[in-house]
């Protein structure tokens, strides 16, 4: 029995197509759909950044400076290289400085690291305040502060040093914690407190 080649034609091109299907559909082919990750690093740098807040009254409460300030939108996190800043309040000036700072959502935390400094210059009825640590965790709008590093506190004359704090200004009321240790001098009659 004898086939006529010309009638597999149409057979061959149907193979061929069918061959050319697969291996389009093999070249085209996505294995792993793309995953768009979370971005990790900032969406906004700031270098020398200086920033101003008022009051209700339009007094300045406070100037932040730094030399750099970077917005991470993962945890809407605003970190800050050597901040600097300067508040005003009832109490006087008060300045704080550190090696780097990370800003909570809305400012309502902050945590400072490194080299934390907080002066309050003598004024004429207080001594002048230091505070030193690694670390301090500060609340600005609820006047409050805390840190579980050691502290060197200093008023005056007057050094104690301790395995933390808590301050609340509101109140007016700072707590040392954890094997403090005092050097108070005798108080003169006439000195401010």
């Amino acid at each position: 029995m004898r086939v006529d080649t010309w009638r597999l034609y149409p057979i061959f091109a149907l193979a061929a197509l069918a061959g050319a299907s697969v291996w389009l559909e093999r070249v085209t082919r996505i294995d792993e759909p793309v995953v768009q990750g979370e971005q990790t690093g900032p969406d906004f740098i700031a270098e020398q950044a200086r920033v101003v807040g008022f009051g209700a009254d339009g007094s300045q409460r406070y100037e932040l400076l730094a030399e750099r300030l970077e917005h991470f939108p993962a945890g809407d996190i605003t970190r800050l290289h050597q901040p600097r800043l300067h508040m005003q309040g009832e109490q006087g000036e008060t300045l704080i400085s550190a090696r780097s700072a990370d800003v909570s959502p809305g400012g309502e935390r902050v945590d400072l690291a490194g080299e934390v400094r907080v002066r309050r210059p003598a004024t004429a009825e207080t001594l002048p305040l230091t505070l030193d640590s690694e670390a301090l965790t500060v609340w600005p709008d609820a006047h409050r502060a805390l840190t579980d590093s050691p502290v060197v506190l200093t008023r005056g004359e007057g050094r104690a040093t301790a395995q933390g704090m808590r301050a609340d200004n509101l109140f007016g009321t700072l707590e040392l914690i954890g094997e403090v240790r005092t050097l108070m001098p005798p108080r003169r009659q006439g000195s401010p407190s």
